[in-house]
């Protein structure tokens, strides 16, 4: 099956569902789904759910063939070489693909550049002045989490050309990141000062728009969650919210997505694909 974007030049369109549809979903943690029931027992060291936003959207999309090797713990490194998990190593994700693949997602970056590290440095107990700030620390004399997103940017492309050589006839999906915290944060529900929280928003702001360039520059389709997941962010209350904080309100890992949220992220970047038929 090949699938034709609008606005993209590809291969000759097809209905969905009148052809098979080989999907294969790349990733890290963002879109394994880490401790959300039920946990993939073959591959137990990626932290990979069986109800994550890959195997929602295959559901969706009626994927005939899906192999989803998204793994905890990924960086852009881990495309082309195993990593090490701790029940052994998974091999390179690349060699899930086939010259027959017809979609591949992918979400990758944000351990290239350490943000759940940056994040927990963030963590404040104590409302200002009574702590250190995690921006004003990371920002004195230049953005250095600015600086690793900037210069992750040809690494990225990288990866995107190497999917590519691997899967020539596929169209390749770039998934980005969420709204993790609203403007301002929620201090002390959950322990970040505001500007951090601005700061920390920011900088996955600054990823996804990275992302989303480097996408449009290689020939792949960025889909940003950041707009559908406003709202739904560690600070909306538990029946809304998409994405865990510090302490999981649900079973799922902290500053993760949860179950719901990967049924919305999930939903979001259907729709998205099915509309562009």
């Amino acid at each position: 099956m090949s699938i034709t974007w609008a606005g993209t030049a590809a291969a000759a369109p097809a209905e969905l569902g009148n052809a098979e549809l080989e999907y294969v979903a790349l990733g890290d943690s963002a879109a394994a789904g880490p401790l959300i029931p039920n946990q993939e027992l073959m591959d137990l060291g990626c932290l990979r759910s069986t109800r994550n936003w890959p195997s929602v959207l295959a559901a969706r999309l009626g994927a005939t063939t899906f192999r989803d090797v998204s793994c905890s713990g990924a960086t852009t490194e881990h495309l082309t070489t195993s990593q090490l998990t701790f029940t052994g190593p998974q091999p390179p994700q690349l060699d899930a693909l086939t010259p027959t693949t017809d979609l591949v997602t992918l979400t990758i970056g944000g351990n290239d550049i350490g943000l759940v590290g940056v994040a927990l440095g963030c963590i404040n107990a104590l409302p200002e002045p009574l702590g250190f700030s995690c921006k004003d620390r990371l920002t004195a004399g230049g953005d250095q989490i600015a600086a690793k997103i900037d210069a992750y940017a040809a690494e990225f492309g990288a990866g995107l050309d190497a999917i590519r050589a691997r899967a020539p006839q596929a169209e390749i999906v770039v998934v980005g990141y969420g709204t993790y915290i609203r403007p301002g944060g929620c201090h002390p529900k959950e322990p970040i000062w505001a500007r951090d929280a601005d700061y920390l928003q920011g900088s996955v702001h600054r990823l996804n728009t990275v992302l989303g360039k480097v996408s449009a520059d290689h020939g792949a389709r960025f889909v940003d969650i950041e707009p559908p997941s406003v709202g739904h962010d560690v600070c909306a209350p538990i029946s809304e919210k998409w994405f865990e904080g510090l302490l999981p309100t649900s079973v799922a890992a902290p500053l993760h997505p949860n179950a719901r949220g990967m049924a919305g992220i999930g939903g979001f970047i259907a729709g998205s694909l099915e509309s562009r038929l």
